[in-house]
């Protein structure tokens, strides 16, 4: 969702009107605490009062956001600094040195100078096309008449008519203005009260660095997985192939029977072990995405799904290879999770190309009470999606329905 849009005109003109006296309270209340403050700062007591202002502020501002949200909508994130533990003082002092609580007592000691000028300016544009289309109601009355160049005199309900069609007229230029001036004071309180440039570049550098950290963990724990898989599986397979093969070999000349009992038994095992290889290459990444696309690969695995499984599958043109990937093990791991712990039925699965990227979303009819558990699959998925940006939300209420969205950011 867009951080800011376009305002409905009577939602704004309803700020801008009620604007200034919510401006006059803030205005006051919040000069007075803090210059009192400041003032007796030197006597101790203004450190409360400075206390007690930054709280105000701060209300005042988480009010102002909601209000600009729905009046104006626009959406303002909270700027401030994370919460320390420490002393009551250290919070303080980290309350006190937050830029954000200053820029919160700025805009609020602006909202009296900034509300008069938007009443000022509103009353006077709608004031002007009130006038003109209620001159036909009033002119007759008039002790005077308007005389407009030397060939029209309005002086008479006819007469004004041409004039109160210029204020009809005028009204749509009037609903643009006042969206245009909702407009402008949503920006003016995103940038007081919402997060800076440099802030908002700290907080996208702390997600990217800790999606990357996911990233190298997810990256490693599957290589441990696939360690684990050959030297418990395949490799098991192929020492007993070969030890069956050299058993086999001494006893050809002596016991031919016993020698085709041993290499029958260790072409079996040949055969698991090509078995446990096919499924450990498609673990890491199946030939079918790699040729066929999504489509057939997820189709392909919901036929392994012992329940029904309605797909949706719309990403042409194909995304990117990682992107494939993490649709395919997010799909994979959520049908996996279904069958073996919701006591679902049926299972939907939606993958959509969005205009940011690849939208994947999948629904169960089970019991619910799915989560996001450090360690578990699920989590696992969250972090296998960081590893490219994407997010993994889990919504499952106790008595379901389960439905796990991935979105997977990608370039069309």
């Amino acid at each position: 969702m867009d951080d800011m849009r376009k305002p409905n005109a009577l939602a704004a003109g309803f700020y801008l009107l009620t604007h200034l006296v919510t401006g006059i309270f803030w205005f006051t209340l919040t000069i007075v605490l803090t210059v009192v403050g400041f003032s007796t700062a030197l006597l101790w007591i203004g450190f409360p009062i400075l206390w007690l202002a930054m709280n105000v502020g701060r209300m005042g501002a988480s009010l102002e956001r909601a209000w600009v949200r729905v009046a104006l909508r626009t959406d303002i994130p909270r700027p401030y600094r994370p919460q320390i533990e420490g002393s009551q003082l250290e919070k303080w002092k980290h309350q006190f040195t937050d830029p954000a609580t200053w820029r919160d007592l700025g805009y609020l000691a602006l909202m009296l100078p900034v509300g008069a000028l938007e009443f000022a300016a509103f009353i006077a544009m709608w004031s002007v096309v009130a006038a003109f289309v209620g001159t036909p109601f009033w002119i007759d009355d008039a002790p005077f008449a308007v005389i407009v160049g030397e060939f029209w005199t309005i002086d008479s309900f006819y007469s004004a008519l041409p004039v109160a069609a210029i204020g009809l007229a005028l009204i749509p230029f009037a609903v643009m203005g006042t969206k245009w001036m909702g407009a402008a004071h949503g920006r003016f309180a995103r940038a007081m009260l919402g997060p800076t440039r440099a802030d908002a570049l700290a907080i996208e550098a702390e997600r990217l660095q800790s999606s990357r950290a996911r990233g190298v963990e997810a990256a490693e724990a599957e290589r441990r997985r696939i360690e684990r898989d050959l030297h418990d599986g395949a490799q098991q397979r192929l020492v007993a192939v070969a030890m069956g093969l050299g058993r086999a070999k001494s006893k050809m000349d002596s016991d031919p029977e016993g020698a085709a009992l041993l290499i029958a038994e260790a072409h079996a095992d040949a055969k698991e072990a090509i078995r446990e290889l096919r499924d450990l290459a498609r673990g890491i990444y199946p030939s079918v995405l790699g040729d066929r696309g999504l489509d057939a690969a997820l189709s392909a695995l919901a036929a392994r799904v012992p329940i029904e499984v309605e797909l949706n599958v719309d990403v042409e043109p194909r995304p990117p290879t990682a992107v494939e990937s993490a649709a395919y093990f997010t799909v994979g791991e959520a049908l996996t999770n279904i069958t073996k712990h919701s006591n679902a039925t049926r299972a939907t699965v939606k993958v959509n190309r969005v205009e940011t990227g690849v939208l994947v979303e999948v629904t169960d009819n089970g019991q619910g009470g799915a989560e996001l558990k450090p360690g578990g699959g699920l989590a696992g998925l969250a972090d296998r999606a960081a590893t490219i940006d994407g997010v993994v939300v889990v919504v499952s209420p106790q008595g379901g329905p389960t439905v796990i969205r991935a979105e997977l950011p990608c370039a069309w």
